[in-house]
């Protein structure tokens, strides 16, 4: 029983968002995101503002905070961001950061759209 709890606590402080893992981070006042309707090949970028929500495709994304290295607005973003797909479930299909360097670290997993963060907004 010792045994699991120790390991539940190791798999706990190794799930640290990777913000954390910064040291000196600026939050912006929004996100550019990228959407791929990867039937039609459209891709579309689209600028949301922090705590609103902007439709992708047939995706409702709400994008909550946008991070990026303190000094470098263009550098690695970081988002936190919520994916619904209303026509189906209120229920979210994705919620968590993604990582604008490594967009597969923490993908939304869709059979058509895919989305992604690129840089944060700063005005």
């Amino acid at each position: 029983m010792m045994r699991k709890v120790l390991m539940s606590l190791a798999l706990c402080g190794a799930m640290v968002s990777p913000v954390a893992a910064q040291e000196d981070v600026s939050v912006g006042t929004g996100a550019v995101l990228r959407g791929l309707d990867k039937m039609t090949g459209l891709r579309t970028d689209v600028t949301v503002p922090a705590g609103s929500a902007a439709m992708i495709g047939k995706l409702s994304v709400t994008m909550w905070e946008c991070r990026y290295p303190e000094g470098n607005e263009a550098g690695d973003a970081f988002a936190f961001m919520t994916i619904t797909e209303p026509a189906k479930s209120p229920d979210p299909i994705f919620s968590g950061w993604m990582v604008a360097s490594s967009p597969a670290l923490n993908a939304l997993d869709h059979f058509r759209f895919d989305i992604w963060v690129l840089s944060c907004t700063t005005s």
